[in-house]
């Protein structure tokens, strides 16, 4: 009889994901101040990007929020000023010019009134504070969209008698804060009654500093020969370009150059570009952070391939393969970049929503934000955990033994 001996097929080791995740997170567990340390790097990166979103779109948010509100179709014609132009006037028929271009909605001008207003006739005259008084019509609030913080815009009676309106810088200054009866101010060597005082305008913040009062009042009882400073007009906000360009020349065709026609919200659009600008700047310092976290992660795991060779050596002479040990330790790293993206998540999204809450902001937390900055720590824990897992690998059981 022949004996047949049938060869034992040996299974290939199995490495299931459970598995790689046990002993992947068995060597952070171990050495809990290492990891803590290699985690924070990562951690201060991503808070730094996530910050830097969303304090920039929360910002940016409250900025877009108010010009929507203020609209971008505001113009404001006034004369124009620089070399070889000296003291341009605007005409006294540019309101009425103005309103004669199709694509203008609203017009309503300003014009400068030469009186002091005072608290007190005890005050002596120019101790002004700063505050300049203008003459204007009862369309002025509408035009500007502006809003009344206690009392009464002018109204067309209300223009016609001695009836001033403050803003809100003029009014603060003034100690003036609610108005009722009986709320003077000294104005044009005459006492006149202030029955309004305004919100900020933040499209025209030079009313802010203004005292108003109406156009009739200002020529019959404060002896005011009138011309217009500033002209603000509405357009169509489909034509602002167009309509900005005919302005010149339907003010002052004569002498179209010494007329300066600008747009206030310019100004927050210029502002929203410069915070994207800071916040690029932001950004970039965020991601050198991030960078230098790298590192530490790959000096780390570095260190704990030296330090566990013996550990590498017995895993590989009872069966784990190089593929085995290149995953325990590159599943490691990516854990380390993992838990320090969601603390630096954490930490970002914590401040933005302190900061934002205290400027009074919208709290927004772009998605981008979140998502990126996990998929960017993980991906840096990748990176800087690929040598050292590489490394690891290659360390062959009686080489690895031998050095312990």
């Amino acid at each position: 009889m022949t004996l047949v001996r049938t060869a034992e097929v040996v299974e290939p080791s199995r490495f299931r994901f459970r598995d790689v995740m046990r002993v992947g997170s068995s060597g952070l567990g171990t050495r809990r101040g290492r990891t803590i340390l290699s985690a924070l790097g990562i951690a201060i990166g991503i808070a730094a990007l996530v910050g830097v979103l969303g304090l920039s779109e929360s910002s940016k948010s409250d900025l877009l929020a108010e010009l929507d509100a203020l609209g971008t179709n505001l113009l404001t014609v006034q004369a124009g000023t620089g070399f070889g132009i000296g003291n341009a006037e605007l005409p006294e028929t540019a309101s009425s010019m103005i309103g004669r271009i199709g694509t203008v909605q609203q017009v309503s001008a300003v014009s400068s009134v030469n009186v002091d207003v005072l608290r007190t006739d005890f005050i002596p005259s120019g101790q002004t504070g700063g505050i300049s008084v203008v003459a204007a019509e009862s369309d002025l609030l509408e035009t500007l969209n502006g809003s009344v913080a206690s009392g009464s815009f002018l109204t067309e009676a209300a223009g016609e008698y001695p009836a001033v309106v403050l803003g809100s810088v003029a009014a603060e200054r003034l100690g003036i804060g609610e108005v009722g009866d009986g709320v003077f101010v000294w104005l044009g060597e005459q006492w006149v009654e202030v029955i309004g005082v305004l919100e900020p305008f933040v499209l025209a913040a030079d009313l802010d500093r203004a005292a108003i009062v109406g156009v009739d009042a200002a020529e019959d009882f404060l002896n005011q020969d009138l011309a217009p400073g500033t002209v603000y007009l509405r357009v169509d906000p489909d034509l602002v370009n167009e309509t900005r360009e005919l302005i010149p020349r339907s003010v002052d065709p004569e002498n179209p150059e010494e007329v300066e026609v600008s747009r206030p919200s310019d100004v927050l659009v210029a502002q929203a570009a410069a915070e994207d600008a800071f916040s690029s700047l932001f950004l970039g310092l965020g991601a050198v952070a991030l960078f230098v976290g790298g590192i530490g992660i790959a000096n780390i795991m570095v260190i704990a391939v030296i330090e566990r060779r013996g550990e590498i050596g017995l895993r590989r002479a009872i069966g784990a393969t190089r593929t085995h040990i290149l995953l325990q330790f590159l599943t490691e790293s990516l854990l380390l970049g993992f838990f320090g993206g969601v603390a630096g998540v954490i930490l970002g999204a914590a401040v933005t929503a302190g900061y934002a809450a205290s400027q009074g902001w919208t709290i927004i937390i772009p998605t981008i934000a979140v998502t990126g900055g996990l998929a960017a720590a993980v991906a840096i824990g990748a990176v800087a955990g690929l040598y050292p897992a590489m490394r690891a690998a290659g360390l062959s059981p009686t080489e690895a033994l031998r050095s312990e």
